[in-house]
């Protein structure tokens, strides 16, 4: 029984890295083709291109189980607007008026602080000490990361309507976390992120309108393209499939704290494809930050 346990917990911990690891392309990405498209029109493409996606693994599911999507449709609205409408357009919106570091600081740092806390609120899950210790040093990580280990650029932080932004999405991405852990396990995997990502991409489609009147028209190029085509399949398809699978194996407050390996996997995609140097400060804080998630991940007696 032991052995199957941490066989699940394994699993679960495999599972989480893969979705950060994919997550992390998705400020690169973001921040490459900001200057040809919108960030409602970006995130409403990348949503509907995962809606086209994902359908035809779903499609035989949706009339199995119409009378519980349903019957849990309050659910599935919230999960939807927090998860998808509103977590990555708001970082796509923070990331046209606020600094990158401002964008790590808040966002991976006070995202697993808002699930850990929403999660022993709502679903009464324990704050053990190892989690307790490893969350606090995966934030002293990412501090160390994004400042580059300068107190100066820590003394200089100060709050923009982008942070404002951030702050915002991180809130919303730790209610939908906390929200994942209760998703009715009669719907399939893959059925409900059809739901997820079709709600999502309605709730946006009023406000891709109007942007569509307020914003330069949309520059469409190669780039932009394979872009959109990597955030619909990887970033979302996937990379949600195996959060949501991480949820459930490990639970929402333990899961939560591998976002801020996203930071990590980020430098070392900005070396291997922007040609950008890694400093001793980048490999210190990212031990941290494993260090960290080691420590959370240790079963307390």
């Amino acid at each position: 029984m032991q052995a199957l346990r941490n066989n699940h917990i394994v699993q679960g911990i495999l599972l989480a890295i893969a979705a950060t690891l994919l997550w992390s392309g998705n400020f690169i990405i973001s921040r490459a083709v900001n200057a040809d498209i919108g960030p409602i029109s970006l995130a409403f493409y990348r949503w509907l291109t995962a809606t086209i996606i994902i359908a035809p693994f779903a499609w035989k599911k949706i009339k199995v189980e119409k009378n519980l999507v349903l019957a849990n449709k309050r659910y599935l609205f919230f999960v939807s607007l927090t998860g998808i409408a509103l977590f990555n357009t708001f970082v796509y919106i923070a990331g046209h008026t606020t600094s990158a570091i401002n964008m790590a600081l808040i966002g991976t740092t006070s995202s697993p602080i808002f699930a850990t806390l929403l999660a022993f609120i709502f679903l009464k899950e324990k704050v053990g000490q190892f989690r307790l210790i490893g969350m606090l040093i995966c934030i002293a990580g990412i501090v160390l990361l994004i400042s580059n280990g300068s107190l100066e650029k820590l003394a200089a932080f100060h709050f923009t309507k982008g942070d404002l932004w951030i702050l915002a999405g991180a809130f919303a991405f730790a209610i939908y976390n906390v929200l994942v852990r209760k998703k009715p396990s009669a719907i399939s995997a893959t059925h409900f992120l059809l739901i997820l990502f079709g709600m999502g991409t309605l709730m946006l489609f009023p406000f891709y309108v109007g942007e569509l009147f307020l914003l330069p028209a949309t520059r469409w190029n190669p780039t932009l393209i394979g872009s959109i085509l990597y955030l619909g399949a990887g970033t979302s398809a996937i990379a949600f499939l195996c959060w949501n699978m991480a949820i459930q194996k490990l639970g929402a407050g333990r899961t939560v704290l591998f976002g801020n390996l996203i930071p990590v996997f980020s430098i070392i995609e900005a070396v291997l494809i922007l040609g950008e140097k890694m400093s001793t400060a980048h490999l210190i804080s990212g031990t941290i930050v494993i260090l960290g998630l080691t420590i959370a991940n240790i079963k307390s007696k």
